[in-house]
């Protein structure tokens, strides 16, 4: 696992090591076990390495046989020891025991199909000395991420935001189109960051950077909903098992101390149960909770950690835990309105403190439909759609009651239909409520974007199944832009590993093929994946309602938060940024006092300000870095 970050210059500009270590520098928690540069002609990669497989010869760059190809990886490749024989079979010959040597091998036989081989989670820049040109590519479902900018014949390529940053030619500019989302559904897009002109790959897509040409994307995977009606569902459920206990073992490949998150949910107690039977020593487990007994899922997580005898390890988090916000925000990198991100951060610094790698049951419900809005959309779908002329009526009332008015949010929902009704209940702020929220002149600069729009293009796929298509839209857009995004940063803030052993593609591509009934079934989610742990899980793990992993908010900014959250939001920083119109704002705090539950709006704002406090305000430093940084190892050309 590490942090990469680069430039190819297509100009005829040079490269400095200066410019290469300086965007290293600001992820040291990404890599504090050391650094390694390669600067050439037209090229700089650069690297903060976690040492996780192949600790003595595992340094990156890794080049090939003759130093004409190098790349820096972040990631792991589950299979690289099956490709590594192969490869050593055409001919290949390898100098380190590490998974990224099989990159370059991969390259030279198969170019930039090489990634298609790859099994596991992943984001690598690749350089062709010979052929003058870059590949970058991401892992199928974006669990690793990577992101680029263009500027003057240069391309700069980072693991974080913040690194990109470093470069001043990169202006710090707000993307109004990505703040829009930000503020629809809480997180920025697939493809844009929060600053202009800075992009993110997208999961499953290569970025080429041919010599003399422009730089280009291209998708490489893409998951198809297909049911296979030919299998019965015991067969479905015995090659469910044998892919989990397949997956999982897989990821198990460590040379460092190895354990799991525990929340007592069926996600994560299939991947612990499935560890036990695989280790040779009892796994490491660790769990959260909060004294609020609503929210917390302790007691749940020690019945599984007691029936597979896990040594297990709890947090309880409270209000005054709650002075890692400014932190969060240097390492999430943008603004994110999913407050989760919270308990992440803080299960992750207990995890640290007993492992370097941990596995998680991230993707579980996005796979096998978990979530309670599919049974929300279900029972929508029973009750029909009303007709135009009372849709219009019902959208006419509903911009007509007052904000806070009891029935608001229902009358404006069911005077939707299709992706716009089931898109309206994951919304923040919508249309409306932007209007009033943003100062007119930052509202036109909004006007321009749509964020529904990308979302409902992903509803319009998936042969016609409406679960199948909002499993589509979840698997493209809520999975790795919000759950995978919070994993990543919150675990690596800590410098640890986090696997998700669910997500293996393999076990994705034969989730699509599971039939419609088989994962919802009436009132039950998730059938397939509850018939294939039961006899493994406890009944009552089993049979548990969904349970997220939310955290008393609303209370704490009713309570001990209150002021914090009055005083952030309508500070003097917050009102001259000329953004958000503070009588809205202040609305939103004093019905949040009255009762409505409004903390994830809250939240939103508050994660702004922060971001806009830790990158616009002041220049970023080193406040990332947990450990000091290693000397770097510098790795110059030999004219290849």
């Amino acid at each position: 696992m590490c942090g990469i970050a680069g430039v190819v210059s297509r100009g005829g500009r040079t490269v400095l090591a200066e410019e290469i270590r300086a965007m290293c520098d600001v992820m040291t928690h990404r890599g504090p076990d050391g650094e390694g540069l390669y600067v050439a002609e037209g090229v700089g990669l650069g690297m903060r390495r976690l040492s996780i497989i192949d600790l003595e010869t595992g340094s990156q760059p890794i080049r090939n046989e003759d130093g004409s190809v190098w790349v820096v990886f972040n990631g792991e490749i589950y299979n690289f020891k099956a490709l590594r024989r192969d490869l050593e079979a055409r001919g290949h010959s390898f100098y380190t025991a590490t998974d990224t040597e099989t990159i370059v091998h991969l390259y030279e036989e198969y170019g930039a199909r090489c990634v298609e081989h790859l099994r596991g989670m992943f984001a690598f820049a690749l350089w062709d000395a010979r052929r003058r040109q870059a590949l970058l590519a991401r892992d199928r479902l974006g669990i690793k991420p990577l992101y680029y900018a263009e500027v003057d014949g240069r391309l700069l390529f980072a693991s974080e935001l913040k690194a990109i940053l470093q470069s001043p030619e990169i202006q710090r500019r707000l993307d109004w189109n990505a703040l829009a989302r930000v503020f629809t559904f809480l997180t920025t897009p697939s493809a844009e960051s929060i600053i202009a002109g800075v992009k993110k790959l997208e999961p499953g897509h290569l970025l080429l950077v041919p010599a003399g040409g422009e730089p280009r994307t291209q998708r490489y995977w893409e998951v198809a909903f297909e049911p296979d009606h030919g299998r019965s569902e015991a067969d479905l459920v015995d090659r469910l098992r044998e892919l989990l206990d397949e997956s999982v073992r897989l990821h198990l490949v460590s040379d460092v101390p190895l354990g799991a998150f525990l929340s007592g949910g069926i996600d994560s107690s299939a991947v612990v149960a499935t560890m036990t039977r695989a280790a040779a020593t009892p796994v490491k487990t660790f769990s959260i909770g909060f004294p609020e007994a609503d929210y917390d899922e302790r007691p749940h997580a020690r019945r599984v950690a007691t029936a597979f005898g896990t040594d297990h390890h709890e947090l309880v988090l409270e209000p005054a835990g709650l002075d890692v916000i400014a932190d969060l925000a240097w390492y999430l990198d943008e603004p994110f309105g999913d407050s989760s991100a919270i308990p992440t951060y803080m299960v992750s610094k207990l995890a640290s403190e007993h492992v370097t790698v941990v596995l998680s049951g991230d993707g579980g419900d996005e796979l096998f439909a978990g979530y309670d809005r599919y049974l929300v959309e279900a029972r929508e779908r029973r009750y029909g759609t009303p007709p135009a002329l009372v849709r219009r009526a019902l959208g006419l009332a509903g911009r007509l009651m007052p904000d806070g008015t009891r029935g608001k949010n229902f009358v404006r929902h069911w005077a939707l239909r299709g992706p716009a009704r089931y898109l309206d209940a994951s919304t923040l702020f919508g249309r409306d409520a932007q209007a009033r929220l943003f100062r007119p002149e930052a509202f036109e600069m909004l006007g321009r974007s749509d964020p529904w729009r990308e979302e409902a293009e992903c509803l319009a796929r998936a042969n016609g199944c409406w679960l199948s298509a909002l499993q589509y839209l979840d698997l493209k857009s809520y999975l790795p832009l919000d759950i995978l995004t919070k994993v990543d940063r919150m675990s690596m803030a800590h410098s640890i590993e986090a696997r998700v052993p669910l997500l293996d593609h393999k076990l994705v591509e034969f989730a699509a093929t599971v039939p419609a009934e088989l994962r919802l079934s009436g009132g039950t989610t998730k059938r397939l994946f509850k018939q294939a742990m039961r006899g493994i899980l406890p009944d009552e793990i089993v049979g548990r309602p969904k349970h997220g992993f939310a955290i008393p908010l609303a209370r704490w900014f009713r309570g001990e938060l209150a002021g914090f959250a009055r005083d952030l939001l309508l500070s003097r920083e917050s009102r001259a940024r000329g953004v958000f119109d503070p009588a809205y704002v202040e609305r939103l705090l004093t019905l949040h006092q009255r009762g409505r539950p409004l903390d994830l709006q809250l939240w939103t704002l508050i994660s702004f300000e922060q971001w806009c406090r830790t990158f616009l305000d002041r220049k970023p430093s080193g406040l990332g870095s947990r450990r000091p940084p290693r000397p770097a190892r510098v790795l110059a050309s030999s004219g290849a």
